[in-house]
């Protein structure tokens, strides 16, 4: 089957106080963005790119192509007001009978064995997500108190998001929900089973000023 990733880049940047959106801040020479597609093209460069921007960053990015002499293939799309629009807007750009893979723009480490085990996986059972094992203590939050809880029985859930284009066009074809908090809870609305395959522990969503420092460390 065809691949095709949507990479959703519509952040505003406000809990990184920055005035550029963190998609756009540059690491380890070029944006944070362009890690991203590179990531993923050096993957697989037949994979065929959909970048879902605000509309009124899009000639920000093409400035910023121009100026890195970036020329990865790539089609842009406008976005809508929220994240389940924007993913909506691109799956509008995907064909029938493909996996698409839906991705987070500022998360650039995602590696190559945990592209290669998502898509394998949706590829033969018709959706998979990248997910890891929490490594600290958690407790659980109600209303002034807290009690632990088992972190084994927790997993960290990461992007892409891999589906069949026709699973996953079908479950975004349902009307929003307070409780759609990523993709793979759009599609288990429709009563599908999940499946899980193991991420990797770098591949973190730049949020926050440490996370820049900690993706250039090992970009560079």
């Amino acid at each position: 089957m065809d691949r095709y990733v949507i990479i959703v880049a519509g952040g505003k940047g406000k809990r990184m106080e920055t005035e550029i959106p963190k998609q756009f801040l540059h690491i380890a020479g070029k944006p944070v963005l362009m890690h991203t597609i590179n990531k993923i093209l050096g993957f697989d460069k037949t994979i065929q790119i959909i970048l879902v921007l605000p509309e009124p960053f899009i000639d920000f990015w093409k400035s910023l192509c121009n100026r890195f002499d970036f020329n990865q293939p790539h089609l842009v799309v406008k976005g809508g007001n929220t994240r389940f629009e924007s993913v909506l807007c691109g799956l509008n750009e995907t064909p029938k009978d493909c996996i698409v893979g839906v991705h987070d723009g500022v998360r650039p480490l995602v590696s190559h064995v945990t592209l290669h085990n998502v898509f394998k996986k949706a590829e033969k059972l018709g959706n998979a997500i990248p997910v890891v094992k929490v490594s600290e203590s958690m407790r659980h939050i109600s209303d002034d108190k807290s009690k632990p809880v088992k972190r084994q029985d927790y997993r960290l859930v990461q992007t892409p998001q891999c589906f069949h284009s026709n699973l996953i066009k079908k479950a975004y074809g349902q009307k929003y929900r307070d409780d759609f908090t990523d993709d793979a809870t759009v599609v288990e609305a429709l009563g599908e089973k999940i499946n899980l395959v193991d991420g990797n522990y770098e591949n973190i969503k730049i949020t926050r000023p440490g996370d820049l420092k900690f993706a250039e460390a090992f970009l560079k």
